[in-house]
């Protein structure tokens, strides 16, 4: 989606094909049609449960409920994610035990070979470079003597485009598919009147999570500037903070991360 949203900003046709009943799998459900649609608005074409079989030159073959259908373009971007690389190093000389494509770790990072650790994509559990730095900042800390562990309950993902998609926690679908009771406050964006100003016809969401013991356990954002907001939702779940601490936070006006203590008092 990144890709696609900066070659249509260059006024490329783009056209996507995706496996998935959704874009954006792993995020917000209701954010990634969201933004989907903005993005059809904008001239995007979208092939949702689409199977690609076949590329033919320029031209990509997909099946569309038993269908076969095709398109074509003068460049094909094909995004199947990435995998850790254990092979090559002498990992298999040590007889470090691997977990579904990636090196086992516990909390400390440390491996089933003692004094040896691993971090980062290696690990093969959350592909992402803020994850790797915390992760390097676990190991380090554990062989200098100070004791850390890696938690991963309050690591943000965020989707590039324009606008951002930005979500820290547990969405709605993951708390209902390990039948975790939550509450859901979610306001517009442009709830926050600096949002209005600095993204003139824009829309968006802000959703936030909440446990049955009232602390902060997701928050969602979709819109600018939602990258630079993000991080006080990883601290409040963090912090496991509670809706009545939130609230007594107080925030700087007039500014779009207003919108985050807004929701709260949304429930």
């Amino acid at each position: 989606m990144e890709f696609a949203s900066f070659f249509n900003s260059l006024g490329t046709k783009v056209t996507i094909i995706e496996m998935m009943d959704e874009i954006l799998g792993g995020m917000d459900v209701e954010m990634s049609a969201m933004l989907r649609q903005m993005y059809a608005k904008k001239g995007i074409t979208f092939h949702l449960s689409s199977k690609v079989t076949e590329v033919k030159g320029n031209e990509v073959i997909f099946e569309y409920q038993g269908k076969k259908e095709s398109v074509s373009g003068s460049k094909i971007l094909v995004s199947v994610g990435r995998k850790p690389v254990t092979t090559g190093f002498g990992l298999e000389n040590l007889g470090v035990e691997l977990f579904r494509g990636g090196i086992k770790v516990d909390e400390k990072m440390r491996t089933n070979i003692p004094n040896v650790y691993a971090a980062g994509d290696v690990t093969g559990f959350s592909l992402l470079a803020h994850t790797a730095s915390r992760e390097g900042e676990v190991v380090v800390n554990n062989l200098t003597g100070r004791a850390d562990r890696m938690r991963y309950n309050a690591i943000p993902g965020v989707v590039y485009t324009n606008p951002e998609i930005s979500g820290v926690g547990l969405t709605e679908e993951a708390a209902k598919a390990k039948n975790i009771p939550v509450k859901v406050a979610k306001l517009p964006m442009s709830y926050a009147g600096r949002f209005i100003a600095e993204n003139e016809g824009g829309s968006g969401l802000c959703k936030v999570i909440i446990g049955e013991h009232d602390e902060v356990l997701g928050v969602h954002m979709l819109g600018n500037p939602s990258s630079e907001m993000i991080y006080g939702a990883c601290m409040a779940i963090e912090a496991e903070m509670t809706l009545k601490e939130m609230e007594e936070v107080v925030f700087p006006h007039p500014t779009v991360s207003e919108i985050f203590k807004e929701t709260i008092f949304a429930f």
